[in-house]
């Protein structure tokens, strides 16, 4: 028996709830005033993250695991849940700015100035490498990283234009 599928699952049931939980900040957000910039790369990271979820479960499903990057992966998602928790209820997969609300400096937003776009590139490598896809780690890494820089841009961008100096408060 292969593990596989049912690490797939998990990921996938994680990245939904992940999902549900970044539709309800982003209403939110939007309520309490909060502005929506570079909306119009979103699509490209939905689809980016939908096609590398997709490719692992049709290339890897029946694929044996490597533990130690699995494992390495596991901890990669307490890094996530730190992020989470440090954001709370600004956390969504879109950048969504509230004007005038102090940037998050607590966490790993001490040490790292995008420290969830760090663990998702950790992530899109080393899920296909513990299931011994070392092709798709590097395709989905290069995707990943050229869409990252026009999120980053666009982030950046935001931060300093909506909220004025990119002030950090613990």
């Amino acid at each position: 028996m292969t593990w596989a599928p049912i690490i797939l699952a998990l990921v996938t049931l994680q990245r939904l709830g992940e999902l549900v939980l970044a539709r309800r900040n982003t209403a939110r957000l939007l309520d309490r005033g909060g502005i929506e910039i570079g909306a119009g790369h979103y699509p490209l990271l939905v689809v980016l993250h939908a096609a590398w979820l997709i490719s692992l479960w049709i290339s890897g499903w029946d694929h044996e695991v490597n533990w130690p990057l699995l494992a390495a992966f596991a901890m990669l998602q307490g890094l996530r849940l730190w992020v989470l928790a440090s954001l709370g209820p600004r956390w969504t997969t879109r950048i969504i700015v509230l004007p005038g609300a102090p940037l998050i400096a607590s966490g790993p937003y001490r040490y790292v100035s995008h420290p969830n776009y760090v663990i998702v590139a950790g992530e899109i490598a080393l899920l296909p490498l513990a299931l011994n896809l070392p092709w798709l780690a590097l395709l989905f890494s290069v995707l990943n990283g050229l869409a990252l820089v026009i999120r980053i841009r666009a982030e950046t961008r935001a931060l300093a234009g909506v909220s004025g100096p990119m002030v950090r408060t613990p």
